[in-house]
């Protein structure tokens, strides 16, 4: 869905507008993921699926992070962590952004180099609409906690608003914790 379209500002905003000032206090947060999750699945509904696995990655990591002993042994606990957290997040990342070119480029050094047919087979991995956004935006949750600049989301809710929030999810800016 694009913020300019029609079904946005005529039925995408209006409804999320209402239901928010309509809603209980304590319902605000689920509601508005909701609808960003709404808003995320108009584009691509599949990839909301691995959306709330980067979220649930990071919000794990930064649990471990809170719960990681004070002292030398704390401090390589929470980088083994950070490494993890960091790892698992660059892997998504570059699976869906780099596949596709890392199976061209070694098809290609192969055909180059004499070789018959494709060395590797090739199905086309389409991107995820914002995924390094919200990746990049996880992992910037998962530092501050690491550096100590800012405190444990205990909210999973909460978490998963910031990471999907409507307005800034597929334009960015990518925002600091």
């Amino acid at each position: 869905m694009v913020f300019s379209s029609m079904v946005f500002l005529w039925l995408f905003l209006p409804a999320v507008l209402v239901t928010y000032y309509i809603c209980p206090q304590k319902g605000k947060n689920l509601l508005l993921v909701a609808f960003s999750l709404l808003f995320y699945a108009w584009g691509e509904p599949k990839y909301i699926v691995l959306m709330i696995l980067s979220v649930t990655v990071n919000y794990i990591s930064g649990l471990l992070l809170e719960r990681c002993p004070q002292g030398e042994e704390g401090k390589k606990d929470k980088k083994r962590v950070l490494f993890g957290c960091v790892a698992v997040n660059l892997l998504l990342l570059g699976y869906f952004k780099y596949f596709n070119f890392v199976v061209q480029a070694v098809n290609g050094l192969w055909t180059f180099f004499g070789g018959a047919g494709t060395l590797a087979n090739f199905r086309e991995i389409a991107l995820p609409i914002g995924i390094s956004f919200y990746t990049f935006q996880a992992l910037s949750y998962v530092v501050d906690v690491y550096r100590g600049e800012t405190q444990v989301q205990k909210s999973y809710i909460n978490m998963l608003l910031y990471v999907s929030f409507f307005p800034q999810l597929i334009a960015g800016p990518i925002v600091k914790y």
